[in-house]
């Protein structure tokens, strides 16, 4: 068995991650490589200078071990994909097994950045949804669910998360097979997934 590796990126918050769900359910429960599993361990510095790092600069993952990982998948092979550990900004001591099957998702930030990653995904998928419906969820999501302030989420989406979007995610769009309106309903992007990977051509997002 030779693993179909579908690639999804996308700027934070943008409906990447809720996307790979639904195509991951479709496909029978293809598997998920998730790339936020990635981040360095940055157990050399004090917890609360951690906290000040660029999570959203490409460098701020493991690199080595992502190309490994996904070219292992694509050969069929199972990996061990780390937990990271976001109030710690470390990787857990267990790992999460991940065993190809017909289907492999990789879904990320920088899934088509690096293109030693990219020549490894069959399909490349860009989720493209406007920076200010971005801003709206991750300030929702920030707030509710990692208890931060509006006036701390604003700062680090105008100091790196803005920021490095445009430098590094964005570009990555030209690389993607297909790009996704990420502000329409998700059963609508969803139904754009599947006829592409049916037929094998891109279709525009509004089809």
């Amino acid at each position: 068995m030779v693993p179909f590796l579908i690639g999804i990126a996308g700027p934070s918050c943008s409906g990447k991650t809720e996307l790979a769900r639904k195509v991951s359910a479709w496909l029978s429960s293809a598997p998920i490589l998730s790339l936020d599993s990635y981040y360095h361990a940055l157990d050399h510095l004090p917890i609360p200078e951690r906290a000040q790092s660029n999570f959203d600069h490409p460098e701020a993952l493991d690199w080595p071990l992502i190309r490994q990982h996904v070219w292992d998948l694509a050969d069929g092979r199972t990996v061990d994909e780390p937990v990271y550990l976001f109030d710690k900004h470390t990787r857990a001591n267990e790992s999460r097994r991940v065993e190809p099957r017909d289907y492999v998702i990789v879904e990320g930030l920088f899934t088509l950045h690096h293109p030693e990653v990219r020549d490894a995904l069959g399909a490349r998928l860009f989720v493209d949804t406007p920076d200010e419906e971005c801003f709206r969820r991750r300030l929702v999501r920030d707030i509710a669910e990692r208890g931060r302030t509006e006036e701390c989420v604003r700062k680090q989406y105008e100091t790196t998360v803005r920021p490095m979007a445009e430098a590094f995610v964005n570009p990555s769009a030209e690389h993607a097979d297909i790009r996704i309106a990420g502000d329409q309903p998700l059963e609508n992007a969803l139904a754009i997934v599947q006829r592409f990977l049916k037929t094998g051509r891109s279709l525009a997002a509004s089809a």
